[in-house]
């Protein structure tokens, strides 16, 4: 339980990965870890994790082996002494996680959403999985929408995303465009690329793929297809637009956002996600603390962006004004930098949620990193639309300020707070997930 302890510790301080004192356990039978869940995590990152903490473990002739069975493989190192170590990672989908945590076949599950309220119920045996320390998120994902790069169209909303990709819209007239025909490319059933899109486009509206899409297991493949066809339209993951032409992504009020890492990060990009461990708070595997904790350090968060996520390392970034933009932001902007985060609330909360909580200690490394503890900072904050403006302003405030009350605790001495109400959504407000992006806090430094 000590050594546990110290596990969560690491994590919620999200200090850099040491050297372990002290060896973790190496059983001399069956894997050290066992790992199920999501294939957008398990099929690359979660085992590039677990060899990451394996080489920080000082073990040796590290590889992958596969399974026998579909979507399943084994992590395997060796100690110094010849032993054998190894990991299980399993990946058929985020509920599957769930399933085999409460069936006592898995010691974390990986999952592309966030828990449901039925599977916290059914799982409370093992804990509260909503609890700071059992819900970590280990990463952002998104997708951009890739066109020809001779097509005019600059931007779709996510609504057209949907009646395009289930085949209702099936011309490029009906959307202003030219060409004829729409021809759809998408991932396969096996790739966490289609599992993100029919999360966040398809299946919040109630649609289905078009059978007549082709699909592609490779994501090089797919976009140099769609980059040839001048009537082609795909998703992709960042990392593989090459040739073809990503379009900006409209999503109820919000201004068109093309797909950078910094509109990622702060999960201001529509098509953008969290990706999470979920650590059962009664579990006693220290080989599940310490993947969680090794995740959320540096060296974990180069794995993530090594393998095409989008790493949760805060930077500063110029913002450009525009006329779509309040006078008073606009001069936040030509005088700050933006942080590469946003803090994010708990549905229906004013507290702030499990990622908003470790973000904390990312941003206060950051000031002072950057000197910029005194005076330096200004947190702005946003909600969602309500049929009281008045109400809005105050409410996005005191969401600034209840960052405020946090980072002051640590010595943070802040230029300005401020509350913009309803304005500037990044999502609609006709669906709870939209309302919930756009309660926000962002931090500016000068």
């Amino acid at each position: 339980m000590m050594l546990r302890a110290l596990f969560v510790m690491m994590l919620c301080c999200v200090l850099p990965f040491p050297v372990f004192a002290t060896e973790l356990p190496t059983p001399d039978h069956g894997p050290v870890l066992r790992i199920q869940g999501s294939n957008t995590i398990g099929a690359a990152l979660g085992p590039a994790l677990v060899k990451g903490l394996m080489e920080a473990q000082g073990l040796r002739e590290i590889h992958s082996e596969i399974s026998g069975k579909d979507n399943e493989q084994r992590v395997v190192g060796n100690t110094e002494q010849g032993r054998r170590v190894l990991v299980e990672v399993a990946a058929h989908g985020s509920s599957t996680g769930f399933t085999a945590l409460k069936a006592q076949n898995a010691d974390l599950a990986a999952s592309s959403r966030p828990i449901k309220d039925s599977e916290l119920v059914d799982l409370e045996a093992l804990g509260d999985l909503k609890s700071p320390a059992a819900e970590q998120v280990i990463a952002i994902d998104g997708l951009a929408i890739i066109l020809h790069p001779q097509n005019p169209l600059n931007r779709l909303n996510t609504e057209q995303l949907a009646r395009i990709f289930s085949g209702e819209v099936k011309t490029w007239e009906e959307l202003g465009g030219a060409g004829g025909s729409i021809h759809l490319y998408a991932r396969d059933d096996q790739s966490g690329t289609y599992d993100t899109f029919k999360e966040l486009v398809l299946s919040r509206r109630g649609k289905t793929l078009d059978s007549t899409a082709k699909r592609f297991e490779s994501s090089e493949q797919l976009s140099d297809a769609v980059s040839q066809d001048p009537q082609g339209i795909g998703f992709i993951g960042l990392p593989y637009v090459r040739q073809a032409k990503a379009v900006a992504i409209v999503d109820g009020d919000s201004q068109p956002m093309l797909p950078r890492r910094s509109l990622i990060a702060t999960e201001d990009y529509p098509l953008s996600r969290r990706l999470f461990f979920y650590l059962p708070p009664n579990g006693q595997n220290p080989w599940a603390d310490a993947l969680v904790a090794f995740a959320q350090s540096s060296q974990g968060q180069a794995i993530v962006a090594a393998n095409g996520f989008i790493a949760q390392t805060v930077q500063a970034m110029t913002v450009t004004p525009s006329a779509q933009m309040p006078d008073d932001y606009q001069a936040i902007t030509r005088e700050g930098q933006r942080l590469t985060v946003n803090f994010r609330f708990e549905e229906g909360s004013a507290s702030l949620d499990n990622k908003a909580r470790q973000d904390l200690s990312r941003v206060l490394d950051y000031l002072k990193l950057h000197d910029k503890l005194n005076k330096q900072v200004t947190l702005v904050g946003f909600g969602d639309a309500k049929s009281d403006p008045a109400r809005a302003a105050l409410l996005s405030k005191l969401r600034a300020m209840a960052v405020r009350r946090e980072l002051v605790k640590s010595g943070v001495v802040f230029r300005e707070i401020r509350g913009f109400g309803a304005e500037m959504p990044v999502a609609t407000n006709s669906a709870d997930e939209g309302r919930i992006k756009n309660r926000r806090v962002e931090v500016w430094v000068y």
